[in-house]
């Protein structure tokens, strides 16, 4: 089962979910209803089962994407998940079979595993140590360190200038 644009979006805004805004960190699935509209956006149907495992996959994919945890903590999530090849006309397709909730967080763990293989080390969290969030990075030379050049590049680059303005005043 390949990753596509959708598989992705999902991913990111799912890595995504507990940023920090006005300098606290927030966790945008905590509210029942909010999570329960986010997974439905995700083509989920909102149920708490389905939510705690969304929960669950996030905080460990979290973790494996900034290294503090082994991808081998993903194992419980994909417990029973087969794939079946289908064969038609266009070729080959694989059937994904994978209890109702769960399928969203096994969606979120095979585009994390299809980044892992298209774009190696290109999923990363953002280089600004006060952001929670994450980026693909698309660039060809593999080089993006923010989440947002406007926001946190342009935070780190003017901490940096005054840092080295105050260290040659006080050279």
């Amino acid at each position: 089962m390949a990753s596509g644009p959708d598989q992705q979006v999902t991913l990111l805004e799912l890595l995504n979910s507990t940023p920090v805004m006005d300098g606290a960190a927030q966790d945008l699935l905590a509210d029942p209803e909010a999570a329960r509209s986010w997974q439905r956006a995700h083509g989920g149907s909102g149920g708490k089962e389905e939510r705690r495992h969304l929960l669950q996959a996030r905080d460990l994919l979290q973790g494996v994407v900034t290294g503090s945890r082994p991808a081998t903590d993903l194992a419980p999530l994909l417990a029973d998940v087969t794939s079946h090849p289908e064969l038609s006309a266009a070729g080959v397709t694989w059937r994904l079979d994978v209890p109702a909730p769960r399928r969203l967080a096994v969606t979120a763990v095979l585009a994390w595993s299809a980044l892992q293989e298209s774009l190696p080390g290109r999923l990363r969290a953002c280089d600004n140590p006060e952001c929670r969030l994450y980026l693909i990075d698309r660039s060809k030379t593999n080089r993006a360190r923010w989440c947002s050049m406007a926001v946190c590049g342009n935070r780190m680059k003017a901490r940096r200038h005054h840092q080295r303005t105050r260290e040659a005043a006080a050279g």
